[in-house]
């Protein structure tokens, strides 16, 4: 469990987005999980992304024309499997069980960002990129999504790599990297 500390403008973001395959460096590279992804097309990152890595951001990002449920169940498709069993395990792993046929309107801020979570979890991602995944939530319904992510993180071993403003919540971390103005300033282990 890694958290990403800094200022606004310092690079968090940016860093997330560049670990993740999203973002491509202008110079240098980025190795995820021995792949270099700067060496990648655009096909081979969106498989390597589908297969290995699950995202968590503050705005949810869910498909407002599907039930909890499918939304969970998107990722799955996309990897051809049809069967709605691991959705529906995910929804009673983050206490949802009841809720998987209400749309993302019918649902709370803590219930939507914790179907993005089982979403993220849906492909059993070998890491997990979260960026200020509880800026829009209050301070126990954030409380509650972060002590899930911490679950599911040990539970499944997926690697937690988050982008946070929160001290409490970084350290909870196992490491700490702090950036400032685009650079790593310093680091912390616990």
């Amino acid at each position: 469990f890694v958290a990403i500390v800094g200022p606004s403008g310092s690079g968090k973001t940016t860093l997330l987005g560049l670990l993740a395959g999203l973002d491509r460096p202008s110079t240098g590279t980025v190795v995820l999980d021995g792949q270099e992804l700067t060496r990648l097309d655009e096909d081979a990152l969106a498989r390597l992304r589908s297969e290995k890595v699950g995202f968590v951001f503050q705005s949810f990002q869910l498909i407002p024309t599907l039930t909890a449920r499918e939304n969970i169940q998107v990722p799955l498709e996309l990897r051809g499997e049809r069967n709605g069993k691991v959705a529906d395990e995910l929804l009673t792993r983050v206490g949802l069980a009841d809720r998987g046929h209400h749309y993302p309107a019918q649902l709370s801020g803590g219930e939507q960002q914790r179907v993005a979570l089982a979403r993220a979890f849906s492909n059993r991602p070998r890491i997990l990129f979260a960026d200020e995944p509880t800026g829009n939530l209050d301070a126990g319904t954030g409380g509650a999504i972060i002590d899930l992510m911490v679950e599911l993180n040990r539970d499944v071993g997926t690697t937690l790599v988050l982008v946070t403003h929160d001290p409490d919540l970084a350290s909870r971390a196992h490491r700490i990297i702090r950036l400032l103005d685009g650079r790593m300033i310093g680091q912390t282990m616990s």
